[in-house]
Parts: C-alpha cells; sequence; structure tokens
C-alpha cells in the first residue's frame, strides 16, 4: 500500500486534537468544549474516543473570525 505525505498546509492533512490545538493557540479542553456546545472548527469523529480535524476546516474556522473591529467579533 501507497502511503501519501501530505504538506503542512495541505487543507485535507489530518491533525489530532493536540495538534489542532497548538494551531488555534488554545487548549485541548477548549475544543472539547466546542465540540460539545457547538462553535468550534468542524471536526471528524474517526472511533468513540478518536477525533481529527482538517487543516483546511482549521483554517477556515480561523478566517470566519476575521474582524475589523471588536463590535463584529463573534461569541464562542
Amino acid at each position: 500500500m501507497q502511503q501519501h505525505q501530505l504538506k503542512p498546509n495541505d487543507p485535507n492533512r489530518l491533525m489530532d486534537e493536540t495538534e489542532a490545538a497548538d494551531l488555534l493557540c488554545y487548549s485541548v479542553r477548549a475544543l472539547q468544549n466546542w465540540r460539545y456546545r457547538g462553535g468550534g472548527p468542524k471536526f471528524i469523529k474517526i472511533s468513540a474516543r478518536s477525533v481529527r480535524y482538517t487543516y483546511g476546516d482549521v483554517m477556515e474556522w480561523i478566517n470566519q473570525r476575521r474582524v475589523a473591529n471588536t463590535s463584529q467579533a463573534p461569541n464562542i
């Protein structure tokens, strides 16, 4: 079976919650809370105890929060 190496900024690259939290500069616990309450980046549930994020979904979530002033900032 051939393995494909994805570049670090490939939108389809899968990241575990620790890697996604590091990219976002948030804690793993914050990601877990967002998954439970909603409001965080889209995620993929691999199994009962395994979650992954795509680099593209995390970057899209970041870009959706780009604002010009504080009154435009979303609450998460």
